[in-house]
């Protein structure tokens, strides 16, 4: 009478240790690929809102920077890139050069030149950016700011710090040259209080004779989408992990059938006297 093996036979196999670890495998990778995907999916909402929050603020009309910021305050997320006004005086006095900025793939400085708006108050104006000079000692070429009332337009930016921009400060440095743009650190040579944050420079009225190349607008990319991406595709990991698990029990199983069924044509052959 051929062996039928039963079901209790055939996926004995699955308690071995061999398989008991794979168990164990499976078991840990799920919900790590759950928890990698959750976080992708929040990456997403998180850059998604702020794309949109800055491309709204790229296109809003500009405000006079003081109903956003005060002097000695900061500037709030939701304001970060907004379009400000600002009326005042350039004080070349106190120019700062902020080094090591990148722009198309060239390294230079920003141009950082308070404006003295008065009654006691004044904000930094990032005028744009400069080729660094032939050498490291070499001074850059700085394009003189306009005399007289001016009015600039620009985005509003928060302070930096090591924490915000990456970049480490140190002292030593040549003479007004910073590595942040940091309102509380240079306001305190100045002989006026400073708004929070500073002013990137888009647009003065009237306009000046010579100026920096302009600070490109942040790019704000795909919003987050290759975030979502990243999310989708660990999610889809969670059925690979369990559909190859699935496939390699059927085929153990599988093979163990086959191999008894063998060995039961193999017992029903009767034996050559």
């Amino acid at each position: 009478m051929p062996v039928v093996p039963t079901l209790g036979s055939v996926y004995r196999f699955l308690l071995t240790p061999r398989w008991i670890a794979l168990h164990v495998v499976v078991l840990l990778v799920i919900p790590a690929f759950v928890f990698l995907g959750q976080w992708q999916f929040g990456r997403y909402e998180v850059r998604s809102t702020s794309s949109h929050q800055i491309t709204g603020n790229l296109a809003a009309p500009p405000v006079p920077v003081e109903r956003l910021t005060t002097p000695g305050g900061s500037v709030r997320t939701q304001d970060k890139y907004r379009s400000v006004t600002a009326t005042g005086t350039f004080d070349p006095a106190h120019q700062f050069l902020v080094r090591r900025r990148t722009q198309d793939s060239v390294v230079g400085f920003y141009v950082l030149t308070p404006l003295d708006t008065g009654n006691g108050q004044g904000v930094l104006v990032n005028r744009g950016w400069i080729k660094a000079g032939a050498t490291a000692d070499a001074p850059p070429e700085v394009p003189v700011p306009s005399t007289g009332q001016v009015t600039v337009t620009g985005r509003l930016r928060p302070s930096e710090t090591e924490e915000s921009s990456g970049i480490r400060d140190r002292e030593g440095l040549p003479a007004g040259q910073v590595l942040l743009i940091n309102t509380e650190t240079i306001g305190r040579g100045l002989p006026y209080r400073l708004l929070g944050g500073y002013v990137e420079l888009t647009g003065q009225s009237p306009e000046a004779a010579v100026a920096p190349a302009p600070v490109p607008e942040p790019d704000v990319g795909a919003g987050g989408g290759l975030n979502l991406a990243y999310g989708v595709q660990w999610w889809l990991f969670i059925g690979i992990a369990i559909g190859g698990w699935a496939l390699l029990i059927r085929r153990e199983a599988a093979d163990l059938r086959a191999e008894k069924a063998k060995q039961g044509q193999e017992q029903e052959q009767p034996v050559e006297a």
